[in-house]
C-alpha cells in the first residue's frame, strides 16, 4: 500500500494484562450504550485479528483479520447521503482564537490535541523518512497516513476532527493546544508531538487517527501506553492515568457515536495497549491515541467522510476527556 500508519511499527499490538479489568470499567461507564454493543457482540461476535490491522497500522502486511460477517446496525451514516466515501461531507469549523470560557468545568485544564499526520507530508518524503530517537529505538519522523479508497486523506480527517474537538473543549474552559494546525510544511515528527504535550504540562493529550486496515475490519479502538522504562522512554508514571483516560474516551465515543469497538483489535473492548509507539513512550502526561474507524472499509469510510458523524466523534472524545479531567 502507498500509505503507512502514524507512529507504528509492523509488529502486533501487545495484549494488555489489564484487559479484563478495563472491559469491566468501560462497561460501567456507559451501560446504556454498551447494551447495544453487547447485542452486536452476541450476534456477530467481534473477530479478534490477533494483531491484525493491515500494513498501515497495528499489524504487518498480510496480518489483517478476516472480515466480520456481521456489521453493527449502528454504523449506518449519520444521515442519508451525508458521506458516501467518495466526497467528504461537511467542513471543519473555522479555526478559532477565542479565549477559553472563564467559568466552564474545564477552566484551568490544559489539553493537547495531536491531529495525526500533516496534509503536506507527502511533499516532503526525505524529511518525514529521516529517523528520530523515540526513546527505545529510532524510527521515521512521521508518515503520510492512510486514505479512503476514493483518496480522501487521513490527515484531513484528523485535522477536521481536531478543530471540532478543540472548539468543544474551549467552550468548557479548557486551554487547548494543537501539535499542528495545517500551518507547517510537514510534521511535526513523532518525538516532537510528544514533546509538545510535555512542554505544555497537559492534563491530558489525545492523538487522533483513522486506521488503514483491510476491508471488513470495522470500528474504533483506543491505544494506551504500556509500561516502558528503556532509554529515554519511561511511561511508568502515566500508564494508570492513561488507561483511565482511554476507558473514558472509549466510553464517550461509544455513547455519542453509537459506533461499535473494533472487530479486529482489542477483543471487542475497543482498548489496546502498546509499547512500540514513540508518541506514547516519550509522553510524560496522560495520553492516548484513538483510531476512529477504518478508512479502507467502505462502511466505516461512509462514517468518516460524514460531517455530522465527525461532529459526533468529537463530542464523544470531548465527553471522555471532560469525564477524566473533572473526576
Amino acid at each position: 500500500m502507498s500509505y503507512t500508519g502514524p507512529d507504528f511499527e509492523p509488529s502486533p499490538p501487545r495484549r494488555s494484562p489489564l484487559r479484563r479489568a478495563l472491559t469491566v470499567a468501560l462497561a460501567a461507564l456507559v451501560p446504556g450504550a454498551l447494551l447495544g454493543w453487547g447485542v452486536y457482540a452476541a450476534v456477530g461476535g467481534p473477530d479478534d485479528g490477533d494483531g491484525g490491522g493491515g500494513s498501515d497500522r497495528a499489524g504487518g502486511a498480510g496480518t489483517s483479520a478476516a472480515p466480520s460477517s456481521v456489521a453493527p446496525a449502528s454504523s449506518a451514516p449519520a444521515s442519508p447521503g451525508d458521506g458516501d466515501g467518495k466526497k467528504p461531507a461537511g467542513s471543519s469549523p473555522a479555526p478559532t482564537s477565542k479565549a477559553p470560557s472563564a467559568s466552564g468545568p474545564l477552566t484551568g485544564k490544559v489539553v493537547v490535541i495531536d491531529p495525526g499526520h500533516n496534509p503536506a507530508n507527502f511533499r516532503h518524503a526525505s524529511e518525514i523518512n529521516r529517523k528520530v530517537n523515540v526513546g527505545t529505538h529510532w524510527k521515521e519522523c512521521d508518515t503520510t497516513g492512510t486514505a479512503t479508497n476514493a483518496g480522501w486523506p487521513e490527515a484531513k480527517f484528523t485535522l477536521d476532527v481536531a478543530h471540532r474537538l478543540r472548539d468543544l473543549l474551549v467552550e468548557q474552559g479548557a486551554t487547548v493546544k494543537l501539535t499542528q494546525d495545517g500551518d507547517r510544511s510537514f510534521g511535526p515528527c513523532v518525538d516532537e508531538r510528544a514533546r509538545i504535550g510535555n512542554d505544555a504540562k497537559a492534563d491530558a493529550a489525545i492523538s487522533i487517527h483513522a486506521d488503514g486496515s483491510g476491508a471488513g475490519n470495522r470500528g474504533f479502538h483506543v491505544i494506551m501506553p504500556g509500561s516502558v522504562h528503556d532509554g529515554a522512554a519511561d511511561t511508568r508514571a502515566i500508564v494508570a492515568p492513561s488507561a483511565e483516560l482511554g476507558e473514558r474516551v472509549a466510553g464517550g465515543f461509544v455513547r455519542v457515536t453509537g459506533t461499535a469497538p473494533s472487530n479486529y483489535l482489542g477483543d471487542g473492548t475497543g482498548l489496546v495497549t502498546r509499547t512500540d509507539l514513540g508518541g506514547l513512550n516519550l509522553s510524560t502526561v496522560p495520553k492516548v491515541f484513538i483510531e476512529c474507524g477504518n478508512m479502507r472499509d467502505s462502511t466505516d469510510a461512509a462514517l468518516l467522510t460524514s460531517g455530522s458523524w465527525r461532529q459526533k466523534a468529537a463530542e464523544g472524545m470531548s465527553d471522555g476527556l471532560t469525564s477524566f479531567l473533572t473526576k
